[in-house]
């Protein structure tokens, strides 16, 4: 099974523009996935999509960079494209707002799908701990059945737990264990042209969660459960969430390298 990691990261952006070459500890936001994703011991190649040549130079010699249309509605779409024009039996998006994105993670992704042929994309989550992101819209819930399968992604805090309707958000992930979802997908490369060849749906347009075209036209998603707290960066401020981050893990690695 052939596996290659797509980057896509586009130049323009409403909240942030120019996101991909922020810096985070002098090194542009775009290397730092880049290097991530090479760690990673499935893919047999990792691509950047994008529409700029800022972008493009900021990876040159990292690795191969194809150059894409502007007019693509999302990271997928921009994928897809890629995807059209290489071979490979699988196509991992990974996002480019994850420099944390742990390697481990893209492996399992991977591996998902060559586990189940049933399935035709593959994703992850993992187990919520703090409270406040119960509640928050812009942390993904998904449930799945017990083979791992998703029945549903939202914004919401499903499920709803009618017995602790009252309760505080702490007591309520003391007694079930709510998962989020984590913003990389696996696809067949079969799949993934169908899915970018599909028109929006209901329920993506009621959520925004474009993965919810996919549940309402009868494709499976199966979800790996993964322990995984990165700090996606949506705005400018976040750059400092993710350089303490970063900062914290290099000096358990000094501990660790000590002992």
């Amino acid at each position: 099974m052939k596996v290659i990691g797509i980057i896509p990261a586009r130049y323009e952006s409403t909240r942030f523009p120019g996101k991909p070459l922020a810096l985070i500890n002098g090194k542009p936001m775009i290397v730092h996935v880049v290097e991530r994703c090479k760690r990673s011991e499935v893919l047999s190649e990792v691509i950047v999509a994008t529409d700029d040549d800022r972008i493009r130079r900021a990876v040159a010699g990292l690795c191969r960079v194809e150059m894409t249309s502007r007019d693509h509605a999302t990271g997928t779409d921009r994928v897809a494209e890629v995807a059209a024009r290489v071979e490979a039996d699988v196509l991992i998006n990974i996002q480019g707002d994850e420099p944390l994105i742990d390697p481990v993670i893209i492996d399992k992704v991977a591996n998902a799908l060559n586990a189940n042929d049933l399935v035709q994309i593959s994703t992850a989550a993992s187990v919520i701990h703090e409270p406040t992101e119960l509640s928050n819209p812009n942390i993904v819930k998904v449930v799945v059945d017990r083979s791992g399968i998703a029945l549903y992604f939202s914004r919401y805090s499903i499920p709803f737990l009618r017995e602790l309707a009252d309760a505080s958000n702490a007591e309520k992930l003391s007694r079930f264990r709510y998962l989020k979802h984590i913003g990389i997908y696996g696809f067949r490369k079969d799949a993934l042209l169908r899915f970018v060849s599909l028109d929006k749906s209901l329920l993506e347009e009621a959520e925004k969660l474009e993965q919810l075209r996919a549940l309402e036209n009868g494709m499976r998603i199966i979800v790996v459960e993964v322990a995984y707290n990165g700090v996606p960066v949506d705005t400018p401020s976040d750059i400092k969430l993710v350089e303490n981050q970063l900062l914290s893990s290099n000096r358990i690695n000094s501990v660790g390298g000590m002992e």
